[in-house]
């Protein structure tokens, strides 16, 4: 019996292994060390946070935004006896990992060394603590981001908008925690972006050019990486994002600095640009240092007062009342020149930065190729047509790998043409005599025996030789791999349509709910309890974002059931053709009108009659035995999603039988023969689909199953006992 887990998985696991065990040999002599800093930090942290950390965190984190009315309806609390104590040791724990981690790593370094992971030459002490104090900076940036700006305008809209809607925000100590760490972690590293794409760049290990010509990827991965990771709302999300856009553009600016002085360094000499610039560069730094002096010494100061006025509001430590600085015991005046002096030496560096790497840039030429040289011409910058008429010298020095690199970055822009016409052109220069060409007895080339694309074409024969119809069919590989793919690139094509229909349904209901429509609910389920008991009904949010979650789960669910009619639909020719369905199309056009008919009634009834009148009898019945409810939003949304939704998929359930039963899909004998398998099925998803427990499983699965028998029994009269059968299904195409 083979092992469950591939070769190459076991190598890395057992790779990791060693390497660990490695390093913990090569660090075993200071190992005491190590756990004297773990302890230190997890035990200061404990400390820290019983002695005033989390007053200081409710205080700039959460309410520092909040109006007084947002601030009484807002809490945090403790939802098990021991829900403070395990979190102060948890992230203790965790401290004191990060703190002796990189120690570990020290100590261990000739182990490491060892088995390849750290660099066999000696690393100046000063170029590691200068990469430590950047990484470290960087990351208390955004951290300090997330600190000042991010929490407090994020948790001020997101208790607003529950408090709006009539929900308690009552967050979870433990869950409110959590959610602020991961998203202070993931703003620190995401701080890193310009350190790490200096290093990929600057190694060669991922070029410069691919960061700057998939800025576009860049863009949308952040925008996706920002809606993982933030709250599930268009205000957030743009919080998130556009700093890590600018981060990018600068990370950009660097990586090109630092791979041109790598690539270009001995032909520049900083000292020469500073003695041919330095009027340019000395007028920078007056002009800057005189216009920061100019700033902190007249009337003009009261605009940055002004700007900082402006931003106070958002920020728990700036307070708007900014004075002209006075530090180190100096006077206004000579502070202000201190200033002038760091402002302008900024400047002076900024202005010296440009004109070497314009330098550079010009001095950038491969060895050997002087400017005007043919075979100095950038091929990448060159368009399609100008590939045509490019000399050829510029193709004689090209490698086959290299013709290959550049076909590959012009495809990686949606350029095709300008690929092939690459190929083509070193084809056609090599043709007489490349290192891979070869002379036959009648003086002709092997290369004539290939197709005319080239290399890519000879290449992709090659491949597909090995997938001919000769050798594999669909019973091979499965045919419901075939049936499958063909049914989905059948669906391609109407994506359009099923996609605009999914997405015009879920921003609807999001709406709806998002602008007030999930209080409304509420207050119509509560609005059936004595006047005197309404108040003693609280439905809290133990996550910061829990009820935006709910709302965008509903929303998906919804349009997921709008999009289904539809899809089956599109997708009945292509299934008929695989002989995987029969019967009359057309009855899925009836199928998906009764579907939203029995969604409108459905929920109708459950809206205005069964969930108001159940709710109210259980938070009746709990009021009267003196409980205080305080029900989670999750729980109290789905009960109405199953009390309103619910039932118009239940009523779905027989209308859906008959209908397929009509058009001749499936017709009833089918459905009773196998009713034992389907009533299984529905037990067993519903035990999937409702991890909370036994009874949950039930209080699904049975009313499902009962649907499902009443639909049988509808059937069996309309059938007269199964006598009368529908029409002719057909026969499936070959």
């Amino acid at each position: 019996m083979s092992s469950a887990i591939d070769e190459d998985t076991v190598r890395t696991v057992q790779s990791g292994r060693e390497t660990l065990g490695a390093m913990l040999g090569a660090a075993q002599s200071n190992l005491q060390k190590v756990f004297i800093v773990f302890v230190a930090g997890m035990i200061g942290t404990i400390l820290a946070l019983q002695y005033g950390v989390w007053d200081r965190l409710r205080t700039d984190l959460l309410y520092s935004q909040m109006d007084l009315t947002t601030q009484q309806a807002t809490s945090i609390v403790a939802i098990t006896p021991f829900d403070v104590i395990l979190l102060q040791v948890k992230i203790g724990a965790v401290i004191g990992i990060l703190l002796s981690l990189p120690l570990l790593v020290y100590f261990g370094r000739d182990g490491l060394r060892r088995r390849g992971w750290w660099p066999a030459q000696h690393i100046p002490a000063w170029k590691g603590a200068l990469f430590v104090v950047i990484s470290l900076g960087l990351f208390a940036v955004g951290a300090g981001y997330a600190y000042e700006l991010f929490f407090p305008i994020m948790f001020n809209f997101l208790a607003g908008n529950a408090s709006a809607a009539g929900f308690s925000p009552q967050y979870s100590i433990v869950k409110w925690f959590q959610f602020v760490f991961l998203l202070t972690v993931s703003f620190g590293l995401a701080a890193q972006l310009p350190l790490m794409m200096t290093i990929l760049s600057y190694t060669g290990i991922v070029p410069y050019e691919t960061f700057r010509e998939k800025w576009r990827w860049a863009v949308v991965a952040i925008f996706v990486f920002g809606a993982l990771f933030s709250p599930p709302d268009p205000f957030t999300q743009i919080m998130w994002a556009l700093p890590l856009c600018g981060l990018y553009a600068i990370s950009l600016a660097l990586s090109k600095l630092a791979v041109t002085i790598k690539r270009s360094g001995e032909l520049v000499s900083t000292r020469r640009v500073a003695r041919e610039r330095w009027n340019v560069v000395l007028g920078a730094a007056v002009a800057a240092g005189g216009a920061a002096y100019f700033l902190l010494t007249s009337a003009a100061f009261r605009y940055i007062q002004a700007a900082e006025a402006y931003v106070a509001p958002y920020s728990g430590s700036i307070k708007g009342n900014l004075a002209r600085p006075a530090l180190f015991g100096l006077s206004t005046g000579e502070t202000a020149a201190l200033f002038g002096v760091a402002v302008g030496s900024l400047a002076a560096l900024l202005a010296l930065y440009y004109y070497v790497l314009q330098a550079l840039e010009e001095s950038a030429v491969p060895a050997g190729r002087q400017h005007g040289d043919p075979t100095a011409i950038d091929i990448d910058e060159l368009s399609a047509s100008a590939i045509g008429v490019a000399p050829e010298e510029a193709f004689e020095v090209m490698t086959e790998e290299e013709a290959l690199g550049h076909a590959d970055r012009a495809l990686s822009n949606d350029d095709q043409e300008k690929a092939q016409a690459i190929l083509d052109r070193w084809d056609a220069v090599h043709e007489d005599g490349g290192p891979e060409t070869a002379t036959d007895d009648g003086g002709e080339t092997a290369a004539t025996e290939a197709d005319d694309g080239g290399i890519l074409a000879s290449t992709t024969a090659g491949m597909a030789d090995a997938f001919t119809e000769e050798e594999t069919t669909e019973d091979d590989i499965g045919g419901y791999y075939y049936d499958i793919r063909f049914i989905l690139d059948s669906l391609l094509s109407k994506a359009f349509w099923i996609m605009g229909i999914f997405g015009a349904v879920l921003a609807g209901v999001f709406l709806f709910l998002y602008q007030g429509g999930i209080g409304a609910i509420r207050e119509v389920f509560v609005g059936r309890l004595p006047e005197g008991m309404r108040a003693g009904v609280n439905i809290v949010t133990l996550h910061p974002v829990e009820h935006l979650v709910f709302i965008v789960k509903f929303s998906t669910i919804i349009g997921a059931v709008s999009v289904v009619p539809l899809v089956a639909y599109f997708a009945w020719p292509a299934m008929k053709d695989r002989g995987l369905v029969g019967g009359d199309r057309k009855i899925l056009l009836v199928w998906g009108g009764s579907l939203f008919g029995a969604l409108i009634v459905g929920s109708l009834v459950g809206f205005l009659y069964v969930a108001p009148v159940t709710i109210s009898a259980i938070a009746r019945d709990q009021l009267q035995a003196n409980m205080v409810i305080s029900y989670r939003i999750s729980s109290f949304g789905w009960l109405v999603f199953f009390l309103t939704v619910g039932i118009g998929l239940l009523a779905e359930i027989p209308i859906t039988m008959f209908l397929f039963h009509r058009g001749g899909i499936v017709p009833f004998s089918v459905m009773f023969e196998r009713w034992r398998e389907v009533v299984i099925a529905i037990v067993a998803l519903s035990a999937i689909l409702s991890p909370k427990g036994i009874f949950t499983m039930f209080l699904v699965g049975i009313p499902v199953s009962l649907a499902y028998l009443f639909g049988l029994a509808i059937l069996w009269v309309y059938t007269l006992g199964g006598r009368r059968t529908p029409k002719s299904r057909g026969e499936p195409a070959d």
